[in-house]
């Protein structure tokens, strides 16, 4: 396990505060034996959990073109037939992952490519299970083809909490199955939008790891 880049500034930023709050109440509360101790103990349990979210296990991708991998870590809660309306215009099948607190909130791409799109959008901050999320929070959008003309979309969403959409994926880059296109901090929610004919892997509820879990096959 490794700790992602993009949690070393906050990790800083919270390390030298917590510190400046024991500081403090070590050198101003004269009695402060129990509140020391019981504040330490909350900031320590706090800090271990920042730390945790932030964690990236590794483990080695295993790159296989017939199959569309997890995009995230988290649990399927859609799996339906939809109209997709910002790029393709016609209906695809979403797979939704919902992204908890407590998940591992690497985004990675599904199947290797070109990077055809790729477009920010704000807006709102609706929990991430609701239904409209999808179109109306703060979002970022990826479109990847594949060497065989296929097609797919990754939408990263803000959720309630998540309030910080980080998305590395820029047109014309080549995209490797597996390997990480962004990183959504606090909780949120990935829809992968698919051709039809896909043979899903997945049912709703299921407990899925980015990168690892097959969501389906060409």
């Amino acid at each position: 396990m490794k700790i992602h880049k993009e949690g070393y500034k906050i990790l800083v930023i919270s390390f030298a505060l917590f510190l400046a709050i024991l500081s403090f109440e070590k050198a101003f509360i004269r009695d402060y034996s129990c509140i020391f101790y019981l504040t330490a103990s909350f900031l320590s349990i706090l800090y271990i959990l920042i730390i945790r979210f932030f964690r990236v296990p590794l483990f080695d991708i295993e790159v296989n073109e017939n199959n569309i991998l997890c995009p995230a870590n988290g649990k399927v809660v859609v799996i339906e037939e939809v109209e997709e309306t910002e790029y393709f215009k016609d209906k695809r099948l979403q797979i939704s992952v919902f992204m908890s607190p407590n998940d591992v909130h690497v985004n990675r791409y599904s199947m290797s490519g070109v990077v055809k799109y790729s477009k920010y959008h704000p807006g709102k901050f609706l929990v991430a299970w609701h239904p409209k999320s999808s179109t109306e929070n703060e979002r970022t959008t990826i479109v990847v083809e594949n060497e065989n003309g296929i097609k797919i979309l990754t939408r990263q969403i803000a959720g309630f909490v998540a309030r910080r959409i980080i998305c590395y994926s820029k047109v014309g880059d080549i995209a490797q199955q597996g390997e990480e296109l962004g990183f959504i901090k606090f909780g949120s929610r990935v829809d992968l939008f698919l051709p039809l004919d896909v043979k899903v892997k997945v049912k709703i509820n299921q407990e899925v790891i980015g990168g690892k879990t097959i969501i389906a096959s060409f």
